[in-house]
């Protein structure tokens, strides 16, 4: 890798593709192709340490550095023993391998970053007379392998940590959403940054602090303390510090109103200290409130509801009930609004009585959900059926 450009791949979340491409493109990424929940593209240095810095809807971002076809194990093992690993690390670093596999040749990934890591070290170990070690939670070297039937592609991990954790986040609740879930929403709707955005289930405050950043224009990675190349043997340290001072100097002062919503006083109290440790005490206001009670802000804009789906909710708790109540205080008191709701409960998500289109497929962890547009009129529009 040098300044000239190289492949990488952005990996995302399914239905998050799109933006990502959309963002990459105005990054000024070249030869941008969508895959299955990840984009791959061309850039340089600068471009790979703008992508992890700014991009909001990606989990990861690799560069591949060889492929070759596996028939077993043996010749996964030969084929990354070949490699170069010393223009990459040295004997003192640490390394850690991720696997995902796609494979009827193979059984276990966790067998196969087994063999990847003995070809490593042995290379290492038959070369030098000594080893780099493992670390799974802050390597230097961070080494992702992709074996898709007997195709292996084997790819550096420039983001370290998952993208996901920007570093704002202290408190969750139980079932905090991740973030780049939450930016990928936002993005969806189309809010322009500018109009009201309101969260009135707001949980533990990320779509919230989301929706802040994208609406001053703040790198969605400006709070992570280190990303996976910063340790890596090219890293340009006066490059970096020149990519980071001008997406810092794009920050604005644009403050629209962000409001939440919280119907518990001890995760309203998790959100607000999440807000104060984003540094957005000013920009995001959030009352501890239930939905119907919620005051709504002159003018319009976008809500974004991530209600319960019904799974960890106690059995005298009625999730039909909750979701009419939640379509009932649309129709009253926020005509004008776009209200968007993402949930797993499509058969509760009737008793909202409203027609939502489109209706967006995303997965919240393991959960196919589906992410619904409500345009909400003054009156109803709904057809009598």
């Amino acid at each position: 890798m040098s300044n000239t450009p190289f492949k990488m791949i952005a990996q995302t979340m399914f239905g998050l593709e799109e933006i990502l491409v959309n963002e990459l493109t105005a990054l000024g990424a070249k030869e941008i192709e969508k895959l299955n929940r990840a984009v791959a593209f061309e850039g340089d240095l600068e471009m790979m340490y703008k992508a992890n810095l700014c991009l909001r809807t990606a989990l990861r971002v690799l560069v591949p550095i060889h492929s070759f076809t596996v028939k077993n194990e043996y010749d996964l093992y030969q084929r990354i023993k070949e490699m170069e690993w010393e223009n990459y690390m040295n004997v003192s670093d640490t390394l850690a391998i991720n696997c995902s596999l796609n494979s009827t040749l193979f059984g276990h990934s966790q067998y196969l970053e087994q063999k990847t890591k003995d070809a490593i070290v042995d290379r290492f170990r038959e070369r030098l007379g000594k080893r780099p070690s493992v670390d799974t939670e802050f390597p230097t070297l961070r080494i992702n392998l992709f074996v898709n039937q007997e195709n292996c592609i084997v790819s550096l991990d420039s983001s370290g940590e998952s993208l996901h954790k920007r570093g704002y986040r202290d408190q969750t609740n139980l079932a905090p959403i991740n973030e780049v879930l939450a930016a990928g929403m936002i993005l969806l709707t189309g809010w322009d940054g500018k109009s009201n955005f309101i969260d009135p289930m707001c949980g533990s405050g990320t779509i919230l602090i989301e929706a802040a950043l994208i609406a001053r224009n703040i790198p969605a990675g400006s709070y992570k303390s280190m990303f996976g190349f910063e340790k890596w043997k090219n890293f340009d340290a006066d490059l970096w510090e020149n990519v980071y001072d001008q997406a810092m100097n794009q920050i604005t002062d644009n403050q629209p109103i962000i409001l939440g919503g919280e119907i518990s006083k001890h995760v309203a109290r998790k959100a607000i200290i999440n807000v104060n440790e984003a540094n957005m005490k000013n920009a995001i206001r959030i009352e501890n409130c239930a939905f119907q009670d919620l005051p709504a802000p002159e003018g319009n804009g976008i809500l974004v509801l991530n209600p319960p789906y019904g799974e960890r909710m106690d059995k005298d708790e009625d999730i039909n009930a909750l979701y009419k109540s939640i379509g009932d205080t649309l129709k009253k008191k926020w005509a004008g609004y776009n209200a968007w709701l993402i949930t797993s409960n499509m058969e509760a998500a009737k008793h909202i009585r409203l027609d939502p289109k489109p209706k967006i497929k995303l997965f919240n962890g393991s959960l196919e959900c589906r992410f619904m547009r409500y345009e909400l009129y003054s009156g109803s529009r709904r057809k009598d059926k």
